[in-house]
């Protein structure tokens, strides 16, 4: 299944904190991650978005995944970790390559949206499974891996006036 019709059931994963720290390293600016969801969609059958996110009890943190959820995300919420030396660790990985591999069994496209090289792996499978896996972010931020494991790659640094917001 490597063509885009309007009969394919999508479901898109966002690795929030990637495209967070990808606009705002390169960009200075934050991502909109509407226009994000409609680009990934392509007016294709959306099944499920979900965006994983870390609560590091921030002010406006809240409203954030409000608005997400209002957008048609399904917030998904991991604690940030402090570990007794200070550094800090939150990362949704192993739960976002769990939550896709089991929603593919009803999926024809995968959307991944990360620049996360160590999703290569999960999208060769994906790919196994029959899916479709689209991977998008910004390319300049994309570890080569996960840009060359896609069926396609939709690169946001080409049209970031698309994506951002001041």
């Amino acid at each position: 299944m490597t063509e885009i019709h309007k009969d394919q059931t999508v479901g898109v994963f966002v690795d929030v904190q990637n495209m967070y720290y990808s606009a705002k390293n390169l960009y200075s600016a934050k991502v909109d991650f509407k226009k994000l969801l409609d680009k990934a969609v392509m007016n294709r059958r959306l099944v499920r978005a979900s965006a994983y996110v870390i609560r590091a009890d921030t002010p406006d943190e809240e409203n954030f995944f409000d608005a997400l959820r209002n957008i048609g995300y399904e917030v998904k919420i991991k604690e940030l970790k402090e570990f007794y030396s200070g550094d800090k660790k939150g990362d949704w990985d192993l739960g976002m390559s769990v939550d896709m591999i089991q929603q593919a069994k009803k999926l024809d496209t995968v959307v991944l949206v990360t620049g996360d090289g160590d999703f290569a792996v999960l999208v060769d499978h994906l790919k196994a499974m029959g899916c479709r896996v689209e991977v998008m972010s910004f390319g300049s931020s994309s570890a080569k891996e996960i840009r060359e494991s896609a069926t396609k790659f939709i690169d946001m640094d080409e049209n970031q006036e698309k994506f951002l917001v001041d």
